[in-house]
């Protein structure tokens, strides 16, 4: 596609109102734009409770928030404040406010369109937009944005940056450590606290020091107490760190092992050699990106698959990945495969992963799981 014809110093925004995992995916358009028109000015909107994970982002020039629920009167004075400020306005998303905002805010406008009437609304309505395509990473969905706009891709994802970890932080982390954030958002994407302190033992045995990542939120940080307070040595740093300090903590451990969750999206794309315990999600549609980027993509499921610094560890039951919200189908819901994730396996990935990490970098993808199976 042609690019878009913007001035030579266009103002853009980037519009994101969802979760945090879906502000860091938008990274590689607001990434690809820099790299597009490096004089332009870049503002991304989105919702104040995920702004924190564009911090230290060198391709934004400012990040402009709102609330989930900001009522009548906000959003009006929002919409108001951001009327056609914008040379280009990007949504990254199909839903009503995102759109709205967009078409709002920008001269021109580009953003994904649903199916049916109001996706053909959307169509006519937008300067250029990208027809759903079911079955695409959410990577590829972001990167047809930026086809739409003309510009060259930028396949990776951009970590927060910029701040140095706190000084007790630092002095705990002086020996070789691994990261380990044991609670996702969602019960139905949790592992076993018993697998969580086998994992521990592990690590402990391979002579790594455990620090303990998590969110300030008081549900989260009770799963944390019991999964980590019978054990002393695992140093816990849950709700004591900004995103660029995650990111800076994360860029010298050893070793990565997370779940499903925004933080284990940041540890692979910061290079950090990663353990991701995967269960009812596709990772075809999720799968964490490599600091390289991701190619080739993620099967449906395997025991042990790697891509570079990821290694994706999933209990390939007959009904995974489902893509459900757990077997009962909410957020609360427990989850058989990994309820029945064998700490053993998850081991496997470490020491996998643990002996790659001493290996020169630039080793290839591996596109075979460690059972042998083809992928």
């Amino acid at each position: 596609m042609t690019a878009l014809d913007l001035p030579h110093r266009p103002r853009i925004l980037v519009v994101t109102l969802r979760r945090l995992g879906d502000v860091l995916f938008a990274t590689p358009v607001i990434a690809s734009l820099r790299g597009a028109f490096p004089q332009a000015m870049i503002d991304v909107l989105v919702f104040a409770d995920t702004a924190g994970i564009l911090e230290g982002n060198r391709d934004i020039d400012h990040v402009v928030t709102m609330q989930p629920r900001p009522g009548v009167w906000r959003g009006v004075a929002l919409a108001l404040r951001l009327i056609r400020r914008y040379d280009l306005a990007i949504s990254t998303q199909s839903g009503d406010r995102p759109t709205a905002f967009a078409l709002i805010a920008g001269r021109r406008q580009v953003g994904p369109i649903d199916g049916g009437r109001r996706g053909a609304l959307r169509r006519r309505a937008l300067s250029r937009s990208v027809e759903p395509q079911p079955g695409l990473h959410r990577l590829e969905e972001m990167l047809r944005l930026v086809d739409a706009v003309g510009i060259a891709r930028v396949g990776h994802l951009v970590c927060p940056g910029g701040a140095p970890l706190p000084s007790a932080v630092r002095q705990a982390a002086s020996q070789p450590y691994a990261v380990v954030h044991a609670a996702p958002m969602f019960v139905y994407k949790r592992w076993t606290l018993d697998g969580w302190r086998a994992l521990a033992a592990g690590l402990r045995a391979r002579g790594l020091k455990i620090m303990a990542t998590g969110g300030p939120a008081a549900a989260e940080r009770s799963y944390l107490d019991e999964a980590w307070d019978a054990l002393p040595d695992v140093v816990r740093v849950d709700g004591r760190l900004s995103w660029p300090e995650l990111a800076a903590l994360l860029s010298g451990a050893r070793l990565f092992v997370g779940p499903d969750t925004s933080v284990t999206h940041l540890a692979a794309a910061s290079g950090c050699p990663t353990v991701a315990l995967y269960g009812p999600t596709d990772p075809r549609l999720w799968g964490p990106v490599p600091a390289a980027g991701l190619a080739p993509m993620w099967a449906a499921a395997g025991t042990i698959q790697r891509r570079d610094n990821i290694w994706l560890v999933q209990n390939p039951l007959p009904c995974l990945p489902c893509q459900n919200e757990g077997c009962e189908r909410h957020v609360l819901s427990f989850s058989k495969c990994l309820d029945e994730l064998a700490p053993a396996q998850v081991l496997r990935a470490v020491d996998a992963a643990l002996a790659a990490a001493w290996t020169p970098s630039g080793t290839p993808a591996q596109t075979v799981d460690l059972d042998g199976r083809a992928r």
